[in-house]
C-alpha cells in the first residue's frame, strides 16, 4: 500500500480523529496500547507505512530547500495529523478520569481492558492468511514473551533528562506493537505516575523530553514493524496475536500484591454484586471490540467493491 494519502471525505478525516482518540483512551490504561487498538479499528497497518512514510528521503529532501508544499504532497500527513490530533486530545481530556477510575474502581476498569484485548487477539489472529506451524510456533513464542514480560517487577530508574526521553522511546512501542501497552512499559521503567502527573499538571519539559524519545523510537520501529509486515506478513499478524493473549496476564481484574510491589491475579472468594460487575464490564468489552471489528471489516469490503 502506498504512503500517499488516499480519497478521504470530511466524515473519514473526522472518523480518524475519532480513532485516535479511543488510541489515546487506551494509551492511558498500563495493559492495552493504541497499537491494539489500532488493528482491532482496522488502521494499524496504514498507521505504519504512514509513519514510515515520513522518512520519505525525496520529502526530506524537498522539505530541507524550504519546498514544504511538495514535501507534504509525498507523505500522508492527513492521515497522521487526524490520528495524532485525536490521540493528544485523549491524552490530556482523560487522563484525570482514568486517574480516578484507577484509584476507585480498579477491578472494573482492568475486567472491561480484559474484555477489549480477549476480544482483539480473536479478531486479530483472522488475519493471518495461511495456517501452518510457522504462525503456530509465533503465536506461542509471542505469549510466552508478552506474559512474561507483563509479570515483571516495576523497577527504580534515574529521574533525568535522557531516561525521559529513552522512556518516551520505549513506551511509544505500546503504539506500535499490538500486545504491548505503552503505560505498562512506563510501569516498568519507573517512570508511570511521573509522566501521568506530567500530563494532569503540565509539566511541559517533562512531556517535551518524552515527546522526543518517542518521535525517534516511533520512526525507527515503524521501518521495522514496515518491513516486517511486508517480507513475513503471517508470522508477523502471529507473533503479534500472541502477545495480546499473553497480555492478558496484565488485565486480569482480581489482584493481589505481594513481596517487592509484584502483582498475583486470583480468583474472587465469592460470589458478590462487584463481581457481577466485572463479568459484565468484560463482556462488554469483548462485544464492542467484535462489533468495531465487524464493522471495520464490512467497512474495508465495500472500500474494495467486494
Amino acid at each position: 500500500m502506498s504512503t500517499k494519502e488516499k480519497k478521504r471525505t470530511l466524515v473519514d478525516y473526522a472518523g480518524l480523529a475519532a480513532r485516535g482518540f479511543i488510541m489515546g483512551m487506551s494509551d492511558i490504561v498500563p495493559g492495552v496500547g493504541g497499537g491494539t487498538i489500532a488493528l482491532i479499528l482496522g488502521i494499524y497497518e496504514e498507521l505504519v507505512l504512514s509513519i514510515k512514510g515520513v522518512l520519505n528521503p525525496e520529502a526530506i529532501r524537498l522539505a530541507l530547500r524550504l519546498k514544504i508544499g511538495q514535501a507534504l504532497a509525498l507523505i500522508p500527513w492527513q492521515f497522521l495529523v487526524c490520528v495524532a490530533g485525536g490521540l493528544i486530545t485523549a491524552a490530556f481530556s482523560m487522563s484525570f478520569a482514568v486517574e480516578w477510575v484507577l484509584e476507585h474502581y480498579p477491578s472494573l476498569l482492568w475486567a472491561f481492558f480484559f474484555g477489549l484485548v480477549a476480544a482483539a487477539a480473536v479478531t486479530i489472529v483472522r488475519r493471518v492468511r495461511t495456517w501452518s506451524y510457522v504462525p503456530v510456533v509465533g503465536i506461542v513464542i509471542g505469549a510466552v514473551g508478552a506474559y512474561t514480560l507483563v509479570g515483571l517487577v516495576p523497577g527504580e530508574t534515574p529521574d533525568t533528562w535522557w531516561f525521559y526521553m529513552l522512556s518516551g522511546a520505549v513506551a511509544i512501542c505500546g503504539m506500535v506493537l499490538p500486545g504491548l501497552s505503552g503505560s505498562f512499559l512506563l510501569v516498568l521503567m519507573g517512570k508511570y505516575e511521573a509522566v501521568l502527573s506530567a500530563v494532569t499538571s503540565w509539566d511541559i519539559l517533562t512531556l517535551l523530553l518524552v515527546i522526543i524519545g518517542a518521535a525517534i523510537g516511533i520512526v525507527t520501529l515503524a521501518q521495522l514493524l514496515s518491513w516486517l509486515l511486508k517480507r513475513y506478513h503471517d508470522p508477523t499478524i502471529a507473533v503479534l496475536t500472541g502477545m495480546l493473549s499473553g497480555s492478558l496476564r496484565k488485565v486480569w481484574p482480581w489482584k493481589v500484591v505481594g513481596e517487592a510491589g509484584l502483582e498475583r491475579n486470583i480468583l474472587p472468594a465469592a460470589w458478590t454484586l462487584e463481581v457481577a460487575a466485572v463479568l459484565v464490564l468484560a463482556l462488554l468489552g469483548f462485544a464492542l471490540i467484535t462489533s468495531l471489528s465487524n464493522w471495520a471489516a464490512r467497512r474495508e469490503k465495500a472500500q474494495a467493491g467486494v
